[in-house]
């Protein structure tokens, strides 16, 4: 626990005063939070298959002079999938405690915020694996979707900041417009696409240093 948990846990005014307030505020958190965790699911998957993908075509292309294509390489490959699950699983557990918890704009707002950069995570991979494998268009489009998933991240993590505690309506409103830039971009670049569903994410054991991360 930092120093600002006993302060955004502290009772002000009458017992559920602001119990209104929290709950208006923690759809929008939610909502976040949960969008987020969707994105990295699908790069999870994304990075999975386009790792898969790159294997295949680099095996093809062995002892086929000049067929091969740069890329991050078969370790690379397994690196960025690790990388992106790994990412996936701290989204997924994030929406899992916001859920689990009574509303509180302080503790929501971290959590969407981690989903958040959890997501930004995934994205890095997302570009990794696009390196060397498509066209220009399909470059461009992917380092796009990856800086805005970075201002997302930025964005998530500026409203949750120690000085606003999720309660400031203005950086909450851009988090939010952050967060539908990133789904956006993320669907340009093919990473997410309306045809297919989430994935499922299980959310594994929730280890100390995701739980020191949320201040729980």
């Amino acid at each position: 626990m930092n120093e600002h948990d006993h302060e955004e846990r502290e009772p002000a005014g009458e017992p559920g005063a602001h119990a209104p307030a929290a709950e208006a505020l923690r759809a929008g958190h939610a909502a976040r939070a949960e969008s987020a965790a969707a994105r990295a699911a699908a790069l999870s998957r994304y990075v999975e298959r386009r790792g898969a993908e790159q294997r295949g075509a680099e095996q093809q292309g062995t002892g086929q002079q000049g067929t091969e294509q740069p890329g991050p390489g078969a370790g690379g490959h397994a690196d960025a999938v690790w990388k992106a699950a790994h990412a996936a699983r701290v989204a997924a557990q994030a929406l899992a405690v916001l859920s689990e918890s009574a509303p509180d704009p302080a503790a929501d707002s971290r959590c969407a915020r981690n989903a958040s950069a959890a997501a930004a995570q995934a994205a890095q991979m997302g570009q990794l694996v696009d390196e060397g494998t498509e066209g220009a268009e399909h470059a461009e489009h992917s380092a796009a979707a990856c800086k805005a998933a970075l201002k997302a991240s930025l964005t998530a993590g500026t409203a949750a900041g120690a000085q606003h505690l999720g309660a400031d309506e203005r950086l909450n409103a851009e988090a939010d417009a952050g967060e539908r830039d990133a789904v956006m971009a993320a669907e340009r670049a093919g990473w997410i696409r309306a045809d297919e569903d989430v994935p499922t994410v299980s959310t594994g054991v929730r280890s100390p240093e995701v739980m020191a991360m949320m201040h729980l």
